[in-house]
């Protein structure tokens, strides 16, 4: 079975196409003029989408030498995300159905970050994720490999969210993330003690504190200080929002009695949290399942796996004959979340 699978929830426009034998292309066309005002413009983005999906497509079926009457099955981002994005994938994903007589699945962007991990591993259930990104932070219980049950958020933003606005602090061009990583590996993480929100209470996480933190901190230093010592800078902050999420990831296993965790989303690339999640893993002897760096960020590989794994609710029915016989899929139309 083919999957196309097509994403489009925020400021990357992607397409990936997957079968059995594992991924066989994955597309992404970034949109660069977000960096001249420090984040995404909804509008903008919606509207860089529509010039590139088309191409986008076109090339994942160029890559994986396949032409669109190959595809059995189009999964695209159904939400959370932003409203004019999403329109944008989901119209050409329709459109892609009808024109073709294609079932299309609708997909949670949230749910697809967890199900990249079953791109390069085969899970074993019950387990803990995490979720990190630019739009959210959150531990789920997974069950099985179907519905995920979230069991905390943060209060106010999100760990990625707090990475970019700091990095526009420190005059970083957005998305920051990446870069003050990068920075933060030639730094001290014990320079300078930033505040880590929610570190003692339960599982809920908040990071609004911590930029108004840094925001005062960099008030009271002149630029000199702070262009001296950025690298050091920038490992503190990290080291106050990876200590947080990874104490948060073992509390939740500890509580649930789950030694089994994936990590997700765009954040999870982080270099210091993946070895902080490494090394809390090692102590306890958990497992932990991480995605390559190629499907932590926004991409469509992870919007077709986790279409694979809607198909797989019924061990008993074949994939081909869940498509034939309607099982959970609306043909030609986007099924509901």
């Amino acid at each position: 079975m083919n999957i196309l699978g097509i994403e489009s929830s925020c400021d990357d426009t992607a397409a990936s196409i997957l079968n059995e034998t594992g991924v066989l292309s994955n597309v992404i066309a970034s949109q660069s003029i977000h960096v001249q005002f420090g984040g995404v413009v909804p509008e903008l983005a919606s509207r860089a989408h529509h010039r590139t999906i088309s191409q986008t497509v076109k090339q994942a079926l160029t890559e994986a030498k396949l032409s669109i009457q190959d595809i059995d099955l189009i999964a695209a981002t159904q939400g959370p995300g932003l409203m004019g994005s999403l329109l944008v994938g989901l119209s050409f994903a329709k459109g892609l159905s009808l024109a073709h007589q294609i079932p299309l699945m609708g997909i949670n962007h949230m749910d697809a970050h967890i199900f990249a991990n079953t791109i390069e591993h085969n899970l074993e259930f019950p387990l803990i994720a995490l979720t990190v990104s630019g739009g959210h932070t959150q531990l789920s219980k997974l069950s099985g490999p179907y519905i995920p049950e979230i069991i905390s958020q943060t209060r106010d933003d999100a760990a990625g969210e707090a990475f970019d606005k700091i990095g526009k602090l420190l005059g970083l061009n957005y998305p920051a993330g990446p870069k003050i990583d990068v920075l933060s590996r030639e730094g001290n993480p014990y320079f300078h003690e930033f505040p880590k929100g929610l570190m003692r209470e339960g599982l809920e996480f908040s990071f609004s504190g911590l930029k108004t933190s840094v925001l005062y901190y960099l008030q009271s230093k002149n630029d000199a200080f702070i262009t001296q010592n950025l690298n050091n800078i920038c490992a503190s902050v990290s080291h106050a929002i990876t200590e947080v999420l990874v104490t948060k990831l073992e509390r939740a296993m500890q509580a649930h009695s789950i030694p089994r965790a994936v990590m997700a989303g765009g954040v999870s690339a982080n270099s210091m949290l993946r070895e902080k999640v490494a090394a809390m893993a090692g102590k306890n002897n958990f497992t932990i399942y991480k995605p390559s760096l190629s499907y932590c960020t926004d991409n469509a590989a992870m919007i077709a796996a986790t279409a694979r794994v809607m198909l797989q609710k019924e061990p008993s029915i074949s994939s081909q004959q869940r498509l034939e016989e309607g099982f959970g899929i609306h043909p030609y139309s986007v099924q509901p979340i």
